[in-house]
């Protein structure tokens, strides 16, 4: 039976900021095995005991009431967000005013990698464009002077010292600049070459980069599939919760935090990603999420789009630690409107 005074489309209760319907809808029995729906049920029941209503009405009324002020306390767990904000950040990340805010135009010009790897597409293609291979991706002589020019001569021969650049897919950054950029509508496929869009034109006309890259990150976050850079399990819903990701940021980036931090913090809020990972004999489901959210998140996140340094605490080649802190480009792209 569904749960008096909630709709399927309204915070869960249960406080994990996911819509009812996709959370404890239908599971409204089982919250022996959910610590934050018994603590919710817990809470009505002290509200309800001793009262007495004269009608349905006046006892949904109350139950409504006692609903929202147990969506709009604030969690440790979402470090000082309320279910009901977590729930607009889940689901409504562009769509939240008075809760959060992107600039469509940035104050000042923006650097990130993949600003760095658009402007070398871009230029490329100029007013002529560019012929794509045969299977419609990037000429492998552009992909070469792309990955030169963007690691440097002592990076590059690194970078190619066990295998050469032979094809766009062998630049994993400059091949999701490329798709994201298509994603934008910013690029794409004419008379078999790549050109600009009218769009990209009149933008770069215009502002710019500024203008340019709250395209590029909205296309990477709502179109791109995060889980095609990496070999992790799907775990889409830490590409749904992008902008928590970017809370986190926001709040305790000004100083470097081990990334462990920031798996503990996403964890800590979302404990059931863990049942999502498939099951292994190789790898724990904790592992599983903890690598995932850091390369798709973190490395492959924020650090690609210029929202934070993350980099290795070691020079070791298998090292999986690493340090963060967030870049100036945050509070320009993303601004929380919360009471500290």
């Amino acid at each position: 039976m569904k749960t008096p005074g909630i709709g399927r489309n309204d915070p869960c209760p249960c406080g994990s900021g996911k819509k009812f319907k996709h959370c404890c809808l239908g599971k409204e029995n089982s919250t022996a095995s959910n610590p934050d729906a018994v603590s919710t049920s817990e809470a009505l029941r002290e509200a309800l005991e001793g009262r007495q209503f004269n009608s349905l009405q006046e006892a949904q009324a109350f139950l409504d009431q006692i609903t929202q002020q147990q969506n709009r306390r604030q969690l440790d767990e979402f470090h000082g967000l309320s279910p009901e904000q977590m729930h607009r950040i889940l689901n409504f990340p562009f769509a939240s005013q008075g809760l959060v805010r992107f600039p469509e135009v940035l104050h000042t010009n923006p650097v990130a990698p993949i600003l760095t790897l658009f402007e070398l597409l871009t230029d490329a293609i100029g007013e002529q464009g560019l012929k794509p291979t045969a299977k419609g991706n990037l000429p492998r002589n552009f992909c070469r002077e792309a990955a030169l020019t963007y690691l440097g001569k002592e990076k590059y021969q690194e970078r190619t010292r066990y295998g050469g650049i032979n094809r766009e897919e062998d630049f994993d950054n400059l091949h999701v600049t490329r798709l994201v950029a298509e994603l934008a509508g910013l690029i794409r496929k004419y008379k078999g070459r790549f050109i600009l869009s009218r769009d990209c034109r009149q933008l770069l006309a215009g502002d710019g980069m500024t203008a340019i890259y709250p395209k590029l990150l909205r296309a990477y976050v709502e179109q791109f599939n995060w889980a095609y850079r990496d070999g992790y399990p799907k775990l889409r819903f830490m590409q749904s919760a992008f902008l928590f990701t970017l809370y986190l940021l926001t709040r305790y980036g000004d100083a470097w935090r081990p990334q462990a931090f920031y798996e503990n913090a996403f964890l800590g809020a979302f404990p059931r990603l863990l049942d999502e990972a498939p099951p292994s004999q190789v790898i724990s489901p904790d592992e599983t999420v903890r690598r995932g959210y850091t390369w798709r998140s973190l490395v492959h996140f924020t650090d690609f789009m210029g929202l934070a340094t993350v980099e290795p605490v070691s020079d070791e080649l298998l090292c999986h630690e690493y340090r963060v802190k967030a870049l100036p480009l945050l509070d320009q792209i993303v601004q929380f409107q919360l009471p500290r």
